[in-house]
């Protein structure tokens, strides 16, 4: 995991708005949320089961992340690696995992040692700040 040091950090914000800006960005509200914390995920890059994540996590200063006008702050967002097993399962997910490649399995290794730090840092600090114009762009368009 790289934690990054971005603007991103102590922004606030409706949930419905940056979650309807982000997904045009390609970045989808991660899986382990709850009603008073979650994170918007983007990949940076996929290859072989291989995959770089910049997760942008938040906490709900007021409301709860099912309410569209819930009020939001983010915290230093980061890049993570998941890597998943991408051969044929014999099981009753076989169907699924015809094509080789299983959303649902668990990672192999869900904070895989990410190689060239330098530039997965630099990725993911452009990333942010696309994610920064875009929301800035968004709000004085408000």
């Amino acid at each position: 995991m790289l934690k990054l040091h971005t603007e991103l950090e102590g922004k606030k914000a409706y949930f419905g708005d940056v979650r309807d800006m982000f997904k045009d960005l390609g970045y989808d509200l991660g899986g382990n949320w709850e009603y008073d914390q979650g994170s918007f995920d983007g990949i940076l890059w996929r290859e072989s089961g291989e995959t770089i994540y910049i997760r942008l996590p938040f906490t709900v200063l007021k409301g709860a992340l099912d309410e569209y006008d819930a009020w939001i702050e983010f915290h230093p967002p980061f890049v993570i690696k998941h890597v998943v097993n991408i051969g044929l399962e014999k099981d009753e997910h076989s169907l699924v995992t015809a094509s080789g490649f299983n959303q649902f399995q668990d990672p192999v290794d869900p904070d895989g040692q990410i190689k060239n730090k330098n530039k997965w840092e630099e990725a993911g600090e452009k990333a942010v700040q696309r994610i920064i114009s875009y929301i800035n762009k968004g709000l004085s368009a408000s």
